[in-house]
């Protein structure tokens, strides 16, 4: 019998290649969509002694399936954006404190101490509809950051400038967070140097603007805003950690989070580093899922280096166009 609470402690300060073990078997013997999933390819459980050898579960399950290690009452459902066309993911979460130990311990270790930051949301898109894992993280952040001018914005650029511009005149460390759509409309109607503003990209074009790739909306914001780097956030409904890139699309992720890579034509078999990176679509291991699944077979392509950092080149043919999606070359 599993002690959950200690699991959870491991989950964030244990050893990675052990905890990642533990966390597999637990939600192999408690997770049943999981486990029918393992059984399905054959795969002897006893046999699995590295991370590279526990099977995925394709993201899609997230659809169609309620993905959940342990039986509970969900705390709160986050549910993808999507589009009409498609059916949106859902996942079921049993303790909240978990994702708010996640991403604040994560956003501590890339960007120090949130009360050191005034965080502005720029995310219209998000805030229309209900039980978006990234609006609950930024609104966390805007009220952890406890200063006064921390908020979101829908669509009110006119106030939002004139916010910047008093942070700016202030010295003060800011973070404008927003959807690449509304980002691109912002730097188009008040474009102004920024010195103390730290831009950050979550992606989602959703149909708003023509698609663009992530150097030619990183060549516009800067155009717009001046020539620091343009920084970027890696998250999606089905995880409970999100990696950053602080410039070039280079992401790293939290030490509780890893990047794999499988073979686009042979998906169970882990591509290994050739001449320092490899590439192909991209596996995740998130041990903060620990009551959902850990292992996630993402549609995403990209390139992981031998230092762990990655970047996201595009999605494979035929998948979902998902509401975080920023197409990229």
């Amino acid at each position: 019998m599993y002690n959950h609470k200690n699991l959870e402690e491991k989950v964030f300060d244990g050893p990675f290649d052990e905890v990642v073990l533990e966390v597999f078997r637990f939600q192999y013997e408690n997770n049943q969509i999981y486990r029918a999933y393992v059984d399905a390819l054959g795969k002897n459980v006893a046999n699995i002694h590295t991370a590279d050898a526990i099977p995925f579960l394709p993201i899609r399950f997230f659809k169609t399936q309620r993905v959940i290690t342990t039986q509970f009452d969900a705390e709160v459902v986050f549910e993808s954006s999507g589009t009409t066309e498609t059916t949106n993911s859902k996942h079921f979460i049993k303790d909240k404190s978990i994702y708010e130990r996640s991403f604040l311990n994560g956003f501590r270790q890339f960007y120090g101490d949130v009360k050191d930051w005034c965080i502005l949301g720029l995310l219209p898109s998000y805030l229309e509809r209900s039980h978006s894992s990234l609006v609950y993280m930024v609104q966390q952040l805007i009220e952890k950051s406890n200063h006064p001018k921390s908020g979101f914005y829908l669509y009110d650029f006119g106030q939002l400038a004139s916010v910047i511009r008093q942070l700016e005149a202030d010295k003060q460390r800011t973070l404008l967070i927003g959807v690449t759509f509304a980002l691109l409309d912002f730097a188009e109607q008040f474009p102004m140097p920024l010195k103390y503003t730290t831009i950050m990209e979550t992606g989602g074009m959703k149909g708003r603007r023509k698609e663009l790739i992530r150097n030619e909306v990183h060549d516009y914001l800067q155009k717009a805003f001046g020539p620091q780097p343009i920084h970027s956030e890696y998250g999606m409904t089905e995880l409970l950690s999100q990696a950053y890139s602080k410039g070039n699309g280079i992401f790293k992720s939290p030490p509780w989070m890893r990047i794999l890579i499988r073979d686009e034509d042979d998906p169970l078999t882990i591509k290994q580093s050739i001449n320092g990176k490899a590439r192909g679509v991209i596996n995740i291991i998130d041990l903060a899922n620990i009551y959902s699944c850990s292992f996630i077979a993402t549609d995403d392509l990209g390139v992981l280096y031998e230092d762990g950092s990655f970047e996201i080149t595009g999605r494979r043919d035929h998948s979902d166009l998902r509401g975080c999606s920023l197409l990229t070359l």
